[in-house]
């Protein structure tokens, strides 16, 4: 397994990590994911730390609080083996203090998520969204904070724009705070908004990227072509599962997945091995979250490492998934002699 620096810390990463979204199955939302117990999610570490995979993603909003449950009893009596990424912002609790990123809920939600992963610290902590009711003064304060009470390690910002991050980056400069070495974001073959201003900013600032549903939430498994209905096992079979995640259209879906059809008769690979390759190739990426539903689809996803897509075959897939950006980013792509793509 291959590990990479997270962005400007001196902190190392691998470059699958194992998303919990799927452990709990709590809510249709989340039951349309996954529902993986105690004993399966155990499994499932298991074979991860086997292929090196050290590093699990879990958020207090998941299954309301049950996947970080689930995670911390899998990992119980080995956390030193592991890296503990997780979550905190959304709405937690009917309170009106109970969401946001205001010191009072940030504290309470940290401390709900130690309690809950049954550990006294957390390898990377993130803002899963950005919260423009509370002063981003205040939220990095109480992050920096945390940092120096040993409960958090590094923090990361999920689901930012560029300038809710910039922002943020300068204002922890100014103070001399901790700053965001992170971005979990969502990026994909079938959903690369990502590279229009966030990974140019990530390059200059060195911020990694964590990616978030790799297989643009469940389009890219190879089970979804023209013609062909969906399976009977996804996630996009549920109406509130499918509009909480990006859209996309369906010709679009299906010139993707004919580019990653004859990639893989070429390969031997998977469609979803090389949908994850050809992100473990891409600028800025420090490592990509894998999610798995039972044995089978971890040990396919793993099956992402060890090897590299060609030249010629990354320019195929960026081809096949070329969009034309929205202004500024289609202007500046006019004055390439001073503004290079991102490498």
């Amino acid at each position: 397994m291959e590990y990479r620096q997270l962005g400007g810390s001196g902190f190392k990463v691998p470059v699958l990590c194992l998303g919990t979204g799927t452990f709990g199955g709590r809510g249709e939302f989340f039951q349309a994911w996954g529902g993986s117990d105690v004993a399966e999610a155990t499994r499932l570490v298991d074979i991860c730390l086997e292929a090196g995979l050290t590093m699990f993603d879990s958020a207090d909003g998941y299954s309301g609080g049950a996947a970080e449950e689930i995670l911390g009893q899998a990992i119980r009596g080995r956390r030193d083996q592991v890296i503990i990424s997780t979550k905190g912002t959304f709405r937690a609790g009917p309170g009106p203090n109970d969401v946001g990123s205001s010191r009072f809920h940030l504290i309470r939600a940290v401390e709900g998520s130690l309690r809950r992963l049954g550990t006294d610290y957390i390898d990377l902590y993130q803002l899963h969204a950005f919260d423009a009711m509370t002063p981003v003064e205040e939220a990095l304060q109480a992050l920096d904070d945390l940092v120096r009470a040993g409960k958090i390690r590094y923090i990361g910002c999920s689901n930012f724009s560029g300038w809710h991050l910039m922002k943020s980056l300068a204002v922890s400069e100014r103070y001399g705070w901790v700053r965001y070495v992170a971005h979990q974001a969502y990026y994909s073959l079938i959903g690369r908004d990502y590279e229009w201003e966030l990974m140019p900013l990530a390059l200059d600032q060195k911020v990694g990227a964590v990616v978030w549903s790799p297989l643009g939430w469940g389009r890219l498994t190879g089970k979804i072509r023209r013609g062909a209905p969906l399976p009977e096992v996804s996630r996009l079979r549920s109406q509130v599962a499918a509009a909480g995640g990006p859209p996309v259209d369906d010709e679009y879906l299906y010139r993707v997945v004919d580019a990653l059809d004859a990639i893989a008769a070429e390969t031997g690979k998977s469609v979803p091995q090389i949908a994850i390759n050809w992100l473990l190739q891409r600028p800025s990426v420090a490592t990509v979250i894998i999610g798995a539903r039972n044995e089978t689809q971890l040990r396919d996803n793993l099956g992402a490492v060890g090897w590299a897509l060609t030249a010629e075959q990354m320019a195929r897939l960026d081809a096949a998934s070329a969009v034309t950006p929205p202004y500024p980013y289609w202007h500046q792509r006019g004055f390439k002699e001073r503004n290079p793509p991102p490498v």
